[in-house]
């Protein structure tokens, strides 16, 4: 288990950890968060491994599924009391990875390759 080198380095609630073997596509498919002051599991997340249509491929979340999670999130805050400036902008940025993922998986249905191991 390798703990994540993050950008919040003060007043953080939590500790991510990954906690598998690089695997296909040069990244890791599981990670935990601890709480920092107790260090509790506070949840575990699989991703996806191997393509979708892939015999040995193990079901998972997807980026894009956490990125829409907290793409929710803040749209809600943004309704309520707590919208601010900060969270527009993060708002903004979370929609633009949004749209450059779709475009990757909109270009490789293009190409005949989404679902597979091939670039």
């Amino acid at each position: 288990m390798e703990k994540l080198v993050t950008i919040q380095k003060r007043n953080k609630l939590n500790e991510v950890y990954r906690f598998d073997d690089v695997g296909p596509g040069n990244v890791f498919h599981r990670y935990k968060v601890f709480r920092t002051d107790a260090h509790v599991e506070v949840e575990s997340i699989t991703f996806q491994k191997g393509p979708r249509e892939g015999e040995n491929s193990q079901s998972g979340v997807l980026d894009v599924d956490l990125l829409e999670i907290v793409r929710d999130r803040l749209m809600c805050f943004q309704s309520g009391d707590y919208a601010c400036r900060e969270n527009a902008i993060a708002l903004t940025h979370i929609e633009d990875a949004l749209l450059w993922l779709n475009k990757r998986v909109e270009d490789r249905a293009e190409r005949g390759v989404l679902g597979k191991n091939e670039a």
